[in-house]
């Protein structure tokens, strides 16, 4: 008997990640802003948004597999990338090879991938962006 397929699972991944990101009371007292997905115009920073994502196919001998990538922008008008740092690090300490609730999919896995600290170089130049990138491997539930 075949399994249904399963669609990939890249909006499951986005809700399951704000989820966490959002309901995190240490991120959240690191971040005046909060966490978005759609970025209001009169966000106060720091703040931190929910941003690409690309699904590859990871399919294996018993079913259907995915390779999720995900993108996170960390912005700050901070003197310096300790602030924006500090935020990606308790990001890192609730996303990097921890479980992720994943209704649907086995979650397989969530592993860092990077991080990139930028200067804004536009007037008025006080903008940072820490970008940080995490693959979540998911797997079809085997039967």
């Amino acid at each position: 008997m075949t399994s249904p397929v399963s669609a990939p699972p890249m909006w499951p991944i986005q809700k399951a990640v704000y989820g966490l990101l959002a309901g995190d009371p240490e991120l959240s007292g690191l971040l005046v802003g909060g966490v978005y997905d759609y970025l209001p115009e009169t966000a106060p920073y720091p703040f931190l948004v929910v941003g690409e994502a690309v699904d590859t196919p990871d399919n294996r001998h018993r079913g259907l597999g995915w390779q999720t990538t995900i993108t996170l922008h960390v912005w700050t008008q901070a003197e310096g990338n300790r602030q924006g740092l500090a935020i990606g690090a308790r990001v890192a300490a609730l996303l990097d090879h921890q479980p992720l609730a994943l209704p649907g999919y086995d979650h397989i896995a969530t592993r860092y991938e990077f991080a990139q600290a930028l200067t804004d170089p536009e007037p008025p130049g006080n903008l940072r962006h820490l970008v940080q990138r995490y693959r979540i491997t998911t797997e079809q539930p085997t039967p």
